[in-house]
């Protein structure tokens, strides 16, 4: 069965379907550089969501249609109708996370709690499916990571001046390259902080992919830890390595579990 083939089929037909995808984006692979198995490959699909491959895969074309078929899986079960943000699924979805955090349901009223705040998200974005929200909830999640949130709130910026700023702005270098500069900030007041980090990020990333989790986040710490440490380090030693990518491919790829 061609996997990678009815992946890119089915987000074509949501493209003629009426949801705005761009062609060249439909659907992006990326391998983790590796001169030997086994190997890795990530999957993002329309609206920021990423899976990688399951299995231990000895070849890039394996580990390419392991992704692919994981990111099918899922593409297909975001299409049940309990997948699509309605206000039911809103009331729901507040509940559970009343109930798995020290917020309460009087909180959804007030952006400027996290449960507010989700509220709003969610409630902005009525009528999409979880994957195609997916990108938004990434960019909160790593503003609350990066401690941008915090930044955010010391300078009387509103939960929902936030939001409404972000939900306009896709996670893109700009927003990468800003967040890597933040970590640079903070490996001068503790040296050693980002490539602690980035580690972290590596474990965190590695155990996602195995579970068959969506990785979005665990990826975008990754690349924005490896942009900081190559700064940092361009800055000290002089080396001629890209901004864009890691110092070394052991950086890049999931420690062995």
């Amino acid at each position: 069965v061609n996997v990678v083939g009815m992946l890119h089929e089915f987000w074509e037909r949501k493209q003629a379907g009426g949801v705005p995808v761009r062609p060249e984006n439909l659907v992006v692979y990326e391998c983790a550089p590796s001169p030997s198995p086994p190997f890795i490959c990530y999957v993002t699909l329309p609206g920021g969501s990423c899976f990688g491959n399951l299995q231990c895969c000895f070849t890039k074309a394996e580990a390419r249609r392991d992704a692919a078929r994981i990111a099918l899986m899922n593409s297909i079960f975001n299409e049940l109708p309990s997948r699509k943000i309605t206000q039911e699924f809103i009331s729901r979805s507040l509940q559970e996370a009343a109930s798995t955090t020290s917020g309460s349901l009087g909180d959804a009223t007030d952006p400027s709690t996290s449960i507010g705040a989700y509220c709003l998200m969610l409630e902005s974005n009525v009528g999409k499916t979880m994957l195609e929200f997916q990108e938004i909830m990434t960019v909160f999640q790593l503003l609350h990571w990066n401690g941008s949130l915090k930044v955010f709130r010391e300078k009387k910026c509103s939960r929902q001046e936030v939001i409404s700023y972000y939900s306009q702005h896709h996670l893109d270098e700009y927003t990468r390259s800003h967040m890597a500069l933040d970590w640079i900030s903070k490996e001068q007041e503790a040296p050693g902080l980002i490539s602690q980090e980035l580690q972290l990020a590596l474990k965190e990333l590695g155990e996602a992919r195995t579970a068959g989790r969506e990785l979005r986040f665990y990826k975008e710490k990754r690349e924005i830890l490896s942009l900081a440490l190559s700064q940092r380090y361009n800055e000290d030693a002089g080396s001629t390595c890209s901004g864009q990518s890691s110092l070394c491919e052991a950086q890049w790829r999931e420690p062995h579990p």
